[in-house]
């Protein structure tokens, strides 16, 4: 059975939940990994913690033997009786202390483990491929690996709980053992009911939570959209608020219903099969009451006994509910073991070639087709053209004609279906992938909008530069974000965005600004703008593209934009239609030609002649 759909049937789930304690050292590891001399010190004194009930009941049994024994005979009490008192002291407080020193180790180990799993979540993530990301599949995925790197330091700390559980649960067993290995048996036969119960319960639990998880992104979603500042205009004006509060409703009932359920049954199971505990341990502690009155059990062995079977009783059923509750918080690990066997298919080699520097020959592209996975259409079909060193390329062509896709295919963001593309003659994939993305400096219309400071907001353009001020400060200024920084109270200490308190948003066009100041920053040998000046108002575009030929000096430049104005200023201009080029050249020639180009080009100036 594949382990990302649950089986509700009783003999599967029994199968699953075996199989899913495999989980179990892959997470051991990573604890170790986390912090090695806190889990020595941790298990260490959890041995010594489990060892003191027994150790406990042994002086206790001794000290009231000889109390009785003075009180029958009226003899002195033994010489070593306050020697025995003082030790069951010293055990009970060395007891509290070592709960203490637990207590601060299992705090201490979970934040190191927090801390290492989430770095390692975030580390993995960056390293998947694009496709990845825009699997919905894997968001529910990547979301229950988040989740589990917090929600399952339970389950670590279970497991070491359970080390001292099964430790004290021997040694006391041990003991009743001695007396009558029968009432051992009787105690462990009453308690397998409860934890069969629990167990299933518990399986069925993580069944729904599995099932459930769809549901929640949707709610996730739907709270985001009720209560974001992106959404607010069209909120109010749209009338939306209500019928996503009422879809919001609805799904959380579904939810609030379907937990409810499994509750209430797992409430009446569990008290039934609570009882036959009871009667077992009230049971074996009638009988060493029983065979005390007959004499046979001193009194010292009688306060022996039950303490034993009361620590046995209630040892057993929590070594039971530890493993149960370890074995079925396993099941909710698979997300997370999934998740780390991930593996990009988009990668750099062993032994992969660093980019070329100085570039020579250019990049191109040969017979290059490509579709998204599980799209089903071709973007590209047996694509084929050059960028020379030094050259300014443009694209055009309507929305979903590929121009997007040739972008992510030169930065190898994707690998193409067939065909190749060469820099300087070799295929990208021979190149050492981060080196070559070091040569390339690309601005996209969805740019992120960093919530920091309005320098490192320019500084992501090349990260090394973080502290450099004054190159921070030379491409605010070639890409005109400086305007706006010095518009800022806080200069380019100024935090940006809205999510952060003093936090302070800026308009489309300031934030593009700042983008476009990070292809400055960046000073690589091959620059891509899509769609750069989307956000820019007629003025600024003008202002912006007066430098576009200090931005691009010297290095090859592929532009994809929407207005006319811009692309005339590329040397080549390649237009794309069903995936492949129809027309190439530059402005006046295509113009010339009267053909695709000039077509969409007078369209366009038709619309501002209006």
């Amino acid at each position: 059975m594949d382990a990302q759909s649950p089986d509700t049937h009783p003999r599967r789930g029994w199968r699953t939940r075996v199989r899913a304690l495999r989980n179990v050292p892959p997470v051991l590891r990573i604890v170790w990994e986390s912090g090695p001399g806190t889990v020595v010190a941790g298990y260490a004194l959890r041995i010594l913690a489990a060892l003191i009930p027994l150790a406990m009941l042994s002086v206790t049994r001794a000290i009231i033997d000889a109390v009785v024994a003075r009180v029958a005979e009226h003899g002195a009490l033994p010489q070593w009786f306050w020697g025995l008192v003082a030790l069951e002291f010293g055990l009970a407080a060395a007891g509290t202390l070592f709960s203490r020193a637990i207590d601060f180790s299992d705090a201490l180990l979970a934040d190191k483990f927090t801390l290492h799993l989430s770095t390692r979540i975030m580390a993995h993530a960056s390293s998947l491929d694009l496709a990845t990301y825009e699997n919905p599949a894997f968001y529910d995925k990547l979301e229950r690996a988040r989740v589990q790197a917090t929600d399952r330091l339970g389950m670590i700390q279970a497991i070491g709980r359970g080390v001292q559980q099964i430790i004290t649960t021997v040694t006391l067993a041990a003991g009743i053992f001695v007396y009558s290995p029968w009432l051992l048996l009787v105690l462990i036969v009453c308690v397998v009911p409860a934890f069969v119960g629990e167990s299933h319960f518990a399986f069925l639990g993580y069944t729904l939570a599995f099932r459930q998880t769809p549901t929640r992104r949707r709610l996730d979603y739907l709270r985001t959209l009720g209560a974001s500042k992106e959404s607010a205009k069209e909120l109010k004006l749209f009338g939306l608020a209500a019928p996503l509060t009422e879809e919001y409703t609805e799904l959380s009932k579904g939810l609030y219903e379907e937990n409810v359920s499994l509750a209430r049954r797992r409430l009446i199971a569990g008290a039934l099969l609570s009882l036959l505990t009871t009667v077992g341990y009230y049971g074996a502690y009638a009988w060493v009451i029983y065979e005390t009155l007959q004499g046979r059990f001193s009194v010292g062995t009688l306060t022996f006994l039950a303490g034993a079977i009361a620590g046995a009783s209630s040892n057993i059923q929590l070594v039971f509910s530890t493993i149960s509750s370890i074995a079925d918080q396993a099941l909710f690990l698979t997300d997370l073991i999934d998740f780390f066997a991930v593996r990009p298919t988009v990668f750099s080699k062993p032994g992969a070639l660093p980019a070329p520097r100085p570039i020579t020959h250019g990049f191109e592209f040969r017979n290059v087709s490509f579709e998204y996975p599980g799209g089903g259409r071709r973007i590209l079909d047996r694509l084929s053209f050059n960028l020379e060193p030094g050259e300014r390329l443009a694209l055009v062509g309507e929305n979903g004609q590929g121009k997007t896709t040739i972008v992510k295919l030169l930065t190898r963001l994707y690998d193409p279906t067939e065909g190749q593309i060469l820099l300087d003659g070799v295929d990208l994939r021979e190149y050492d992938r981060e080196d070559l993305c070091n040569q390339m400096a690309v601005i996209f219309q969805d740019f992120m909008r960093y919530d920091l400071s309005a320098a490192d907001n320019i500084a992501m353009g090349r990260i090394s530069e973080r502290k450099n001020r004054f190159a921070i400060e030379a491409a605010a200024r070639k890409s005109l974000a400086h305007e706006v920084v010095g518009k800022l109270s806080g200069g380019y200490d100024q935090m940006l965005g809205r999510r952060f308190d003093g936090g302070v948003d800026l308009s489309g066009g300031e934030w593009q600004k700042l983008a476009i100041a990070r292809a400055y920053l960046r000073q690589a040998q091959l620059l891509v703008l899509d769609e750069p000046t989307a956000a820019l108002d007629a003025r600024s575009e003008h202002e912006v593209f007066q430098r576009f030929a200090e931005l691009t000096s010297g290095k090859m430049a592929l532009l994809i934009s929407h207005r006319f104005s811009t692309v005339k200023m590329a040397e080549r201009i390649l237009v794309l239609e069903q995936g492949r080029i129809s027309e190439e050249g530059p402005h006046a020639v295509l113009m010339a030609r009267r053909g695709r180009y000039a077509e969409l080009f007078d369209l366009q100036a038709a619309s501002y002649r209006q």
